[in-house]
């Protein structure tokens, strides 16, 4: 703990270069809300961050909030959408013209970065999905030696044992190349370690810990609310969902809201009326920051039911179970990935074997039908949460990573 505290305190007026493959564009942007406040916190703690990413549709430089970000342009503005709307691997699989565009992608962005070492002198580079952007690394290495720290989120070995096995020398070359090589649940970097064995610190990122109206929520109504917020697609698992509430249904009344927008949208409102449910799910889309405050303060119970995608991709962490932790819902989800790095079985949460609807219709009726244990999860969730899962504890850790970085750097 002294060394950490000493680490710590040697970090002065840090200046940390963090290179993204995609960051928001506008105010309420979706994209990586955690990433953001991250680097606001580490602005807050004295640290001058700036952030290097893709363009889109000619998006130019700009100031997002406080933090500077610099856009490197990779093709024609008409074209040039890669990557913020959806992953650059279904764009790249859809059109021949994406599926050629990674090479100008990272021609522009390893110039950019190159460009930005030679102006600025930075402590550390941070790259944040390392396949590919440890290149762009890379590249502002060779423009002024600074150490390199990776984030590994799990989606990218995915992707390169799954689909692009003959990447795997660099996913191995990003990891021995960073001065500390960090993952973001234990799940994450058990997958890393498949590649290379190399030291790997686990420090997650977390939701917002604004303190909740938690007394807003009602504890007896005709219908209990199931609450699931997400992005809809294939390794959510809420297809399993539906299913485990028409099940449900047959002894426990409940309603079931679904938040969040994505392509399987179509596909799970018809499963819904196909199973007999349509009317007790309500399909809310994107809703605002105020509206997703009130469906957590409001839900009875929380449920993640992620699975193992056709491509082989699951979850890398599971935010919104601590965003559900926040508000004492309790939670329930798969045993999968980087979930059970948040959810203790029984202690903070239940977990049910991923793609077992009768198993996760049985835990929604524990957890529905005894108020004590929905009180007992509900609340070791939130003290879970706040011991672990803190802002302030993982800003901490991420100081010690870069102090530890440079400090072997400079020796």
């Amino acid at each position: 703990m002294f060394v950490g505290r000493w680490l710590t305190n040697i970090l002065v007026a840090m200046r940390i270069l963090h290179i993204v493959t995609a960051f928001p564009r506008q105010p309420n942007d979706p994209i990586a809300p955690w990433l953001v406040d991250l680097l606001r916190r580490l602005q807050e703690r004295g640290h001058e961050v700036e952030v290097l990413a893709s363009s889109y549709r000619g998006l130019g430089d700009q100031t997002y909030g406080t933090l500077p970000v610099h856009r490197f342009r990779y093709f024609p503005a008409r074209w040039e959408r890669l990557t913020h709307e959806e992953t650059a691997p279904d764009r790249m699989r859809r059109s021949p013209l994406y599926a050629i565009m990674p090479l100008f992608f990272l021609a522009a962005g390893m110039r950019r970065a190159w460009q930005l070492a030679r102006r600025t002198r930075y402590d550390i580079i941070h790259v944040h999905w390392p396949m590919p952007m440890a290149l762009l690394g890379w590249a502002a290495q060779r423009a002024r030696s600074t150490p390199m720290v990776t984030t590994f989120y799990g989606i990218e070995l995915r992707w390169v044992q799954s689909r692009l096995p003959f990447l795997r020398w660099l996913v191995r070359w990003a990891a021995r190349a960073s001065a500390q090589a960090v993952a973001i649940s234990t799940y994450t970097a058990r997958e890393l370690r498949k590649f290379i064995d190399v030291p790997i610190e686990v420090i997650p990122y977390t939701a917002d810990l604004a303190a909740p109206a938690l007394a807003e929520r009602p504890r007896s109504r005709p219908e209990p609310s199931i609450l699931f917020v997400g992005r809809l697609i294939e390794r959510k698992g809420v297809a399993h969902l539906i299913r485990a509430l028409g099940a449900l249904r047959r002894e426990t009344p409940a309603r079931l809201v679904v938040i969040g927008e994505g392509p399987e949208r179509p596909r799970l409102e018809h499963l819904a009326r196909e199973v007999g449910v349509a009317e007790h799910v309500e399909f809310r889309g994107r809703v605002s920051d105020d509206a997703l405050r009130h469906a957590y303060a409001t839900a009875d119970v929380f449920v993640l039911p992620s699975v193992l995608d056709s491509r082989q991709d699951t979850e890398g962490l599971g935010v919104v179970l601590l965003e559900a932790m926040n508000y004492s819902v309790p939670v329930i989800a798969s045993d999968i990935g980087g979930i059970t790095d948040i959810v203790q079985h029984d202690r903070t949460g239940l977990l049910v074997p991923p793609g077992n609807e009768v198993a996760l219709a049985a835990a929604l009726s524990r957890v529905l039908t005894d108020p004590v244990l929905s009180r007992t999860l509900g609340d070791a969730g939130r003290q879970r949460l706040r011991d672990t899962f803190s802002w302030s504890h993982i800003v901490d850790r991420w100081e010690e990573v870069y102090a530890r970085a440079r400090a072997a750097f400079e020796r």
